[in-house]
């Protein structure tokens, strides 16, 4: 199996009242709270930490798109990718995603993945990704119930200009374009390996097993939580026929490995306290908009809830009063699968449950949570490939993989 690493890009000094004062951390959060010199310190940490994970043999380094919150200060992940891509050298990078229904036109996404996977050597990984209510509609206007169909042309355009041999003309509703003629092309022929990352509305799984890509689950709720959603996720692709390969499902996982689960709660308690009552605190009033989800996933969620499940990357996964609010322990975070903290072989014990229980071929490890130190992140980084990661790989073995870079499988591939 694939180890991911990856962080949200968190602002780490919110002040220690936010969560009293502030409605959350999305969309609204005033400017005033934001030191751009600190920002520009927790941009040298994050890309110190990119680095090291390159160095510490992960599989790729992830970066993700939000706006307009102090969670994620990453508006533009392929800013991010284009420095790890000339700062590393062995990892992929996957980029979860693109907003691509924010790019006008869209052809910009095939462009800039197709430049990064050029400079990368062709490792990157095209995470295509609608967007949270909070990013499309709320920061960037986009009307709900037009999301699915922007997405749609957009991911059409972008696949016909990676793959096109000869320039064409484009007449889709929201993209016109005369001229297209994709200048470069990537380096992966005919396109670099596709994720959809998704919160488990029934349209995403469709597509997703539509094409073949991987499916992304995005959930920071632990395996309790998710698995009613990955269980109907897994029995849909198996009853339309689609491929059961472990390898096409990414699952998120918060990861805290020290030398004694002891050790493990003193160190990313606190670190863990700030992502969850801080930097994941949506404001009710940009959870959800009218049109975002269809009327069959609304349904889809309340038969899934009823057996315990969170539905959503962020928004509604998060509202849940207790893991918000500051009602729940460290403890409680590890006891409900939240976080899987601890010593090396506790947190190898937990990770291969959570691994074979769900199906997980492309786990995606947050080693980086709120406010921890660089170089607390960098010990977990550390402790993570050294003493778990090199037990685990084991896992799906007998699966091929093709949804990773032949890049990082063998070198000699490219």
């Amino acid at each position: 199996m694939k180890f991911h690493w990856f962080a949200e890009v968190t602002y780490p000094h919110l002040p220690s009242d936010f969560a009293e004062k502030y409605a959350g951390a999305w969309v609204t959060p005033p400017r005033s709270l934001y030191d751009p010199a600190l920002g520009a310190k927790a941009y040298d940490a994050f890309l110190s930490e990119y680095r090291y994970a390159d160095e510490m043999g992960f599989d790729s380094i992830a970066v993700n798109e939000h706006h307009q919150t102090a969670t994620a200060m990453s508006p533009s992940p392929n800013l991010l990718a284009a420095i790890i891509a000339r700062e590393t050298k062995n990892a992929a990078i996957l980029v979860i995603g693109d907003s691509i229904i924010l790019y006008n036109p869209a052809v910009r996404v095939a462009e800039e993945m197709a430049m990064l996977d050029v400079l990368s050597g062709g490792r990157v990984i095209a995470g295509l990704v609608l967007g949270t209510p909070m990013d499309s509609t709320f920061s960037y206007g986009t009307p709900p119930d037009q999301l699915r169909d922007r997405w749609q042309e957009a991911h059409d355009l972008i696949l016909r200009a990676w793959e096109s041999e000869e320039p064409f003309a484009f007449n889709g509703r929201y993209n016109k374009l005369r001229y297209v003629n994709l200048w470069p092309r990537p380096m992966q022929q005919p396109r670099p390996p596709i994720w959809v990352p998704g919160g488990g509305s029934v349209e995403t799984w469709e597509l997703t097993n539509k094409y073949n890509y991987c499916y992304g689950h995005l959930s920071f709720s632990g395996l309790q939580k998710a698995k009613p959603v990955v269980d109907g996720y897994w029995d849909f692709v198996d009853g339309a026929g689609g491929d059961m390969n472990p390898h096409r499902f990414a699952f998120t996982q918060i990861i805290c490995v020290s030398e004694t689960d002891e050790l493990a709660e003193k160190e990313y308690k606190e670190g863990v306290e700030y992502f969850y009552r801080f930097g994941n605190k949506v404001p009710r009033s940009f959870v959800t908009a009218p049109g975002y989800q269809s009327a069959r996933s609304m349904e889809h969620a309340v038969e899934l809830a009823k057996r315990g499940a969170r539905i959503g990357e962020r928004g509604n996964d998060m509202q849940a009063a207790a893991p918000t609010s500051g009602e729940m322990t460290f403890r409680d975070y590890v006891e409900r699968g939240y976080v899987i903290a601890g010593s090396p072989a506790t947190v190898r014990d937990r990770l291969r449950n959570l691994v074979q229980e769900l199906r997980i071929g492309q786990l995606i490890c947050m080693m980086q949570i709120g406010n921890l130190s660089e170089e607390q992140t960098k010990k977990n980084t550390h402790l993570f490939a050294t003493e778990v990661m090199p037990h685990l790989r084991d896992i799906w073995s007998e699966h091929e993989d093709h949804w990773t870079p032949r890049r990082i499988q063998s070198p000699a591939a490219v």
